[in-house]
């Protein structure tokens, strides 16, 4: 009989520039990714109608989940280091299968958000022009008129692509500028709201009882918040801290690649979560949480918060500052979210997961320039279907996305715990970040990724679109992770050598294996 090829115990050299990346530049580009002027933008009025005055909860209840697995992610990439992250991981920890849906969650997540960030990054591109020339019909080209929304959104993401396919050297020195500026506006911001709320009508006075998940909404429905509700505006939440991973994905390009990716993602949460919360707290202060007006309630305003705020904040100028600084915040996390998405195609098909073809490793760039490319037509197409089937393009999108997230990012979590079983409960130190914390957050996603399947069944739980009267949401979400089963089979056949554990088998350290960095 013939003999097995002896499996890799060690992860592959894909070529990619090394010892670019340190902490502080890692967190940028983290922060990039989250892109919070953007996500807030898009995210505040979703979790504001599903929750009402409870968002600084959600936005905290999002943020834990996502702080218990980040240790998980740092405990993983302390032991492999690997462009690939949570592919890697889940392979060696539970075998080749759940590995390839893993990295297909991760891969279709970031392509989907990429579409999103193209379509913001469109929208205040227009209403920068619209406010600077004075004409508010030339914003309506960035939104309801669909030939030039989808064709500046192709535009858009072309360019990125482009940029990504240079390198990490390039990517990095535009974040910091980018992700500079619109962190310095929207304090700016959040200090302006502040100090004018009191003055529009709807506008409320600060209480300790929002950060309090149970209680009045402050909304008609629900008055009290159901788990319905609860699992929606947390999926909002989870959205909105999604990209800080990114920092994981680098680690073959990090100084110091035990350490350096870790530090780098724990940064990055942590400055979220403050300019989350201040930001929130500044827009329920200044505009209330009502239907009408200025209200972040008011479906008029819940897919472009600042859309409606920048100028009663800021002034016509100072606004036209605010879009600026979101579109550099959408133009800076579409640039950066190439980056974990090529670099784990990149790490899917030089362990024969995907096609060899995406293992090409630019000579020039030293940068996965076949894979971010597949990416950005992959993400043109996406957008350009949706926008078609949908009339709020965002908020579909933004829901599916959480269903995508509390995939991958759980599974993570657990194989975390189940790869480094056998070392568990050796110190404390390894029970609290290798089995406690990746438990409570793999379950919390776990928790909500069940509800939110559950809920994107429902139109009404998305814009109103429905294929057979199920909502689009579920299809996005749900369906493409199904679709990329069927793939999967696909590759099973086309490339087995993968699927027979003959490129990246599962593993587990023994204990007395090497120690886990430190913060």
């Amino acid at each position: 009989m013939a003999t097995q090829p002896a499996a890799q115990s060690e992860v592959s050299s894909k070529g990619l520039a090394t010892n670019k990346v340190g902490v502080l530049s890692g967190a940028i580009l983290g922060v990039s990714s989250v892109a919070p002027g953007y996500t807030l933008t898009a995210s505040i009025g979703l979790i504001v109608a599903a929750v009402g005055l409870k968002m600084p909860a959600i936005f905290i209840a999002g943020f834990i989940p996502m702080f218990l697995t980040a240790y998980a992610y740092r405990e993983l990439n302390s032991d492999t280091t690997d462009s690939g992250a949570s592919f890697t991981w889940s392979t060696k920890a539970f075998g080749p299968y759940v590995g390839w849906m893993c990295g297909w969650g991760m891969v279709i997540a970031t392509i989907i958000v990429l579409s999103n960030l193209a379509a913001v990054g469109v929208q205040f591109l227009y209403l920068t022009v619209a406010r600077i020339a004075d004409n508010p019909s030339i914003a309506d080209l960035g939104t309801s008129n669909k030939l030039t929304n989808i064709g500046t959104t192709v535009i858009l993401i072309a360019i990125a692509t482009y940029i990504s396919m240079r390198g990490i050297t390039t990517s990095e020195r535009l974040q910091y500028f980018l992700v500079g500026f619109q962190m310095i506006v929207l304090v700016i911001f959040a200090v302006l709201a502040f100090a004018k709320s009191g003055g529009h009508v709807g506008h409320l006075s600060f209480s300790w009882s929002w950060f309090n998940p149970f209680g009045d909404t402050g909304i008609k429905d629900p008055a009290v918040m159901s788990m319905a509700a609860f699992a929606v505006g947390l999926t909002g939440s989870i959205f909105a801290f999604w990209g800080w991973d990114t920092c994981l994905t680098l680690g073959e390009e990090c100084k110091d690649p035990e350490r350096t990716p870790g530090r780098a993602g724990l940064l990055c949460v942590m400055t979220i979560l403050g300019t989350y919360l201040l930001v929130s707290l500044a827009t329920m202060m200044f505009a209330g949480v009502g239907e009408d007006g200025l209200g972040l309630g008011n479906p008029e305003n819940s897919e472009n918060v600042f859309g409606s705020l920048a100028e009663p904040v800021m002034g016509r100028w100072g606004g036209v500052l605010l879009f600026l600084a979101i579109l550099a915040s959408a133009v800076a996390s579409l640039q950066t979210t190439f980056l974990p998405s090529a670099r784990t195609m990149l790490s899917m098909g030089s362990y024969g997961a995907f096609p060899k073809k995406f293992a090409e490793i630019s000579p020039r760039f030293m940068s996965p320039s076949f894979s971010t490319l597949i990416a950005g037509i992959v993400t043109a197409v996406f957008y350009s279907i949706v926008t078609l089937l949908s009339e709020r393009t965002l908020s579909d999108t933004i829901a599916a996305l959480g269903i995508m997230i509390c995939w991958y990012y759980g599974i993570t979590a657990f194989a975390c715990i189940w790869y480094f079983r056998q070392t568990l409960f050796t110190s404390a130190r390894n029970f609290v970040f290798r089995l406690l914390f990746p438990l409570l957050g793999g379950a919390a996603l776990l928790t909500v990724f069940v509800l939110s399947v559950k809920e994107s069944l429902n139109p009404d739980n998305g814009s109103g679109a429905q294929i057979f009267g199920i909502g689009l949401v579920f299809y996005i979400g749900f369906g493409i992770l199904v679709f990329g089963a069927v793939l999967m089979i696909i590759m099973r056949i086309v490339s087995p050598g993968f699927f027979r554990g003959e490129t990246l088998r599962r593993s587990t350290p023994d204990p007395a294996g090497r120690a886990s960095a430190t913060l």
